[in-house]
């Protein structure tokens, strides 16, 4: 009996042409239903081959559905069914009524337009999401202790041992997905498994508005029927070094051996998509995980900028960082800076500081000399993204103080910007330089 036949026997289930996916449950299903089911396919199968994760699925992989975009359709009535496209210039999200007409996350405003010309385009309003976000992972720690931030739309969840308190994984994962729905009006899709890895690709699939569990004795089965893009860290590049030797589906990747892939890909590449095309993932999931940095980037476009101008998104950027960093009560070492250029290469610049800061001066001042180096180079080759982040975070608490040689203020000035900016607004107060420029978009970040 073939996997979607059997998929397609549960409870609430929904057949789609093309697709391998359990439609949403609703609350109320039989559930010892489903876990028959789930056990049928189980038996149906070799025995499980990897013994270092658990022998059931109980790793959730819990995203939202279109977040942006399904916020604003959250809060206007009007927007429900319609195509909705959040931001103008590049698209930060479509709904899946855009989608249908090819329009991507990060395509340019423009063509997205053209593909759709019906499409409602609003305005971010990251606040909105920002809240929305709290929300959801309110339900997620509702749901069991052991959570790990992704993003601020998605998540993983280890449900194990929580059965005699909380139900099997589908009831949890049924449960969950109401309580989002319910309480925050938001439609989120969840993967179940036993690694993190094949978790996320089944919400992949299940997407939108679903819930797939895939057993254990059926992970090879389901993973190998996938095209090579499902693999976790295969972007286009790499997609197309497979393609041209005719490597499409997972399957095909797990048949090559190791050494094939290591030179066929690189060291690195080669051995992460061979361990995953065999579902090889012993990574638990991690609650409360600690950034390893702090970054922010702004993408200047096509249009040509003076150094003078890229100055400033370079200040605009090392404030929000900085500020970032002394709300999470993190200080770092290393300054990183991150530039794209015009034919799309990118270059990254970094450089460690003697001591842990978060005093803004020094940031910039670091940053300013990585991009003044690269000058030659963005005079001959345009820019079009900067980015900045500091890395090497450890907690401000642990930072041994030194003595003022100089006359500078320290971070009282910044303590004071913050204080302003916290009670009168981000706009209240800001560098002379950056009047009447756009700063760009802070995105909300997971809290720290």
């Amino acid at each position: 009996m073939s996997l979607r036949r059997v998929l397609s026997d549960v409870p609430g289930a929904a057949g789609r042409s093309r697709r391998v996916g359990v439609r949403p449950l609703h609350p109320r299903a039989k559930f010892s239903e489903t876990y028959r089911v789930a056990a049928r396919i189980s038996r149906a199968s070799d025995l499980c081959e990897h013994l270092f994760v658990s022998g059931a699925p109980t790793i959730l992989h819990a995203d939202l559905d279109a977040f942006y975009a399904s916020v604003e359709q959250r809060d206007d009535p009007r927007l429900r069914g319609l195509p909705v496209i959040v931001g103008a210039g590049v698209v930060l999200a479509a709904s899946y009524e855009a989608r249908a007409y090819g329009v991507r996350t990060a395509m340019g405003g423009a063509r997205a337009r053209r593909l759709c010309p019906r499409a409602v385009v609003v305005p971010p309003r990251m606040a909105a999401y920002a809240e929305a976000s709290k929300a959801v992972y309110a339900v997620f720690e509702d749901t069991t202790p052991v959570v790990e931030g992704l993003s601020i739309d998605e998540a993983f969840l280890d449900v194990r041992g929580l059965e005699r308190l909380a139900g099997s994984p589908v009831e949890i994962a049924v449960r969950l997905r109401h309580h989002v729905r319910e309480q925050v009006g938001l439609p989120i899709t969840v993967g179940i498994a036993r690694t993190k890895f094949l978790a996320k690709v089944a919400s992949g699939v299940a997407k939108p508005d679903g819930l797939l569990v895939v057993p254990p004795e059926r992970e090879l089965v389901f993973l190998h029927r996938l095209p090579v893009e499902r693999l976790w860290g295969v972007g286009a590049v790499t997609a197309g070094k497979l393609r041209e030797r005719g490597i499409t589906t997972v399957g095909e990747v797990a048949g090559l051996t190791e050494g094939a892939l290591v030179a066929m890909l690189g060291r690195a590449s080669g051995r992460h998509l061979h361990a995953l095309a065999h579902n090889r993932d012993p990574r638990p999931v991690q609650p409360r995980r600690r950034r390893r940095s702090i970054g922010s980037q702004h993408a200047l476009g096509r249009t040509p900028r003076s150094l003078d101008a890229v100055d400033a998104v370079l200040i605009g950027l090392v404030d929000r960082v900085t500020r970032r960093m002394r709300t999470a009560g993190r200080v770092g070492r290393t300054v990183v800076l991150r530039l794209r250029f015009s034919d799309f290469s990118r270059a990254t610049r970094s450089h460690t500081l003697p001591r842990a800061t978060a005093e803004t001066h020094i940031v910039l001042a670091t940053a300013r000399g990585l991009l003044a180096a690269e000058i030659p180079t963005i005079e001959r080759r345009g820019l079009t993204l900067v980015g900045v982040a500091v890395a090497n975070l450890e907690d401000d608490r642990a930072v041994q103080l030194t003595l003022p040689f100089d006359s500078y203020s320290g971070g009282a000035l910044d303590t004071a910007l913050d204080e302003v900016r916290s009670r009168f607004g981000r706009s209240a107060i800001t560098r002379a330089v950056l009047l009447g420029r756009d700063e760009g978009l802070s995105v909300p970040l997971l809290p720290d």
